[in-house]
Order: structure tokens, then sequence, then C-alpha cells
């Protein structure tokens, strides 16, 4: 069992940068680790995904290419998600999650606002 929390979140104006953090409560060098947000009245989506340590590659969603990077440090158990230029409709509850062939984790979230 692995215990995701999210951090970092919070009120920023538009072009600001925020960095949000997923901590683990365990090893996840085996795991793939997904950004997800939700905002209001739309559909969870899939903003950026940084594969396992052994082969660890990245993917954004096209919407964030060019600002957000993912990272993961393992010997923290942390993935991060650096937010840079942000946008009103970047507003969203993000939300982390660990997966593999055959287990998978979400964090409860973080709220992140951003608006003048």
């Amino acid at each position: 069992q692995v215990q995701l929390v999210e951090s970092g979140g919070g009120l920023v104006q538009p072009g600001g940068a925020l960095r949000l953090s997923c901590a683990a409560s365990g090893s996840i060098f085996s795991f793939d680790i997904g950004w997800y947000r939700q905002a209001p009245g739309e559909q969870r989506k899939l903003v950026a995904v940084i594969t396992s340590t052994s082969v660890s590659r990245t993917n954004y969603a096209d919407s964030v290419k060019g600002r957000f990077t993912i990272s993961r440090d393992n010997a923290k158990n942390t993935v991060y998600l650096q937010m840079n230029s942000l946008k009103p409709e970047d507003t969203a509850v993000y939300s982390c999650k660990a997966s593999s062939a055959f287990r998978e984790y979400w964090g409860q979230g973080t709220q992140v606002t951003v608006s003048s």
C-alpha cells in the first residue's frame, strides 16, 4: 500500500508559478506517476506523466507543454510538477496517481487557483 500526499497548491496570479509535490509513503521506483487535474464541471484530465525510473520518460498534455515540467526524486519518494506561466484555465484540483501493472494509488488532491 502506498499513500500519496499532494502539496504546494494555492492562489497565484496569471503568469505566476507554483511547484506541486506528490510525496509517497513508500518507494515509487517501479511506478509511473501522473499528475491529473479536474476543473469544476469537467472530467479529470491527465496533465503530465513520468514513467518508472528504469525508463523515465515524460509526456505532457498539449495545453501545458512548454510551461509545466514533471520530475521525480526517488530518494525522497517524491514527484514534482513545476508550473510556470500559469493561466486562469489552469485552475483545478490537481491530483497525483501512482500506477504499475497491478496497482493504482491516488492522492487526495490540492487546489490550484489562478486569478488576479
